[in-house]
């Protein structure tokens, strides 16, 4: 691999289709709220601007020239894309839309029939969800896999899509917003985030020091890329902790709401 690389050019060879998908997505969730909201049913305006803001995030990612190094840049790439726009569309309660949104029949059967399926209720195991999110980072960055990513579009491509789809995988196992097969209790959830915060964390150091393999970046564009991926990587998982925080506060108050009623008879 020649010096200097931009890998992120790469990811900007994707840009139409990213466009093209975070337009559908953010206009596929306006419309079915102003549905609900026009047959009388409440749709909070924060849900959707969390989504919206995802979908405009996801699209960022890959359109934007970052104004930074190769790595630099592609770690900003790898931010937007894999963990904040993941757990902004998370927030947005996408699946509990769709379904209140569709009438009772053959979709919203479908819909339900994949969303309970037992596929969807492994992949949503909030331990499968930091394997699949966070190994499949420690492959892309501690093996030759990156480099190779430089010579074949279509790994190119395929890597950027897993990073999406396990990015979203995990706030959405860690944060079980939306009706799934089983709900995971809050320890556990909290205990997935964890390890996926130490395994992130721990991946971002060694790569201050350590390239990928078959890489040639600047060691001060390496340090600035990794120093993003590692506070960038904190902000993501502060905003899941928020939220699992507030669930915990939420299930708190009405236990105890429903005690102090059971002692009042």
């Amino acid at each position: 691999m020649t010096p200097g690389h931009d890998h992120h050019a790469g990811g900007l060879a994707m840009a139409p289709a990213a466009l093209c998908l975070a337009v559908l997505l953010a206009a596929g969730y306006v419309v079915a709220a102003h549905r609900l909201r026009r047959r009388g049913d409440a749709w909070p305006w924060a849900w959707q601007a969390s989504f919206v803001a995802g979908a405009a995030l996801l699209a960022a990612a890959f359109s934007v020239r970052m104004p930074a190094q190769p790595f630099t840049a592609h770690m900003a790439q790898h931010l937007l894309a894999g963990m904040l726009a993941p757990v902004l569309l998370v927030a947005g309660r996408p699946l509990t839309l769709t379904l209140r949104a569709l009438r009772p029949g053959r979709a919203r059967r479908a819909v339900l029939a994949v969303a309970h399926s037992r596929p969807a209720g492994w992949l949503v195991v909030p331990a499968v969800a930091v394997v699949l999110d966070m190994g499949g980072l420690w492959l892309l960055y501690r093996t030759p896999l990156l480099a190779a990513t430089d010579h074949h579009a279509w790994l190119h491509a395929a890597v950027h899509l897993h990073v999406v789809a396990a990015g979203t995988l995990y706030a959405f196992a860690v944060c079980q917003l939306d009706p799934v097969r089983r709900r995971w209790s809050l320890p556990w959830r909290a205990g997935a985030l964890l390890a996926g915060g130490a395994a992130h964390a721990v991946l971002a150091k060694s790569l201050y020091g350590t390239p990928p393999p078959g890489t040639s970046f600047a060691p001060a564009d390496l340090q600035a890329g990794s120093q993003l991926m590692y506070y960038g990587g904190d902000a993501a998982e502060l905003l899941l902790a928020m939220i699992v925080a507030a669930q915990w506060y939420t299930a708190t108050g009405r236990a105890h709401r429903r005690r102090v009623a059971a002692a009042a008879h």
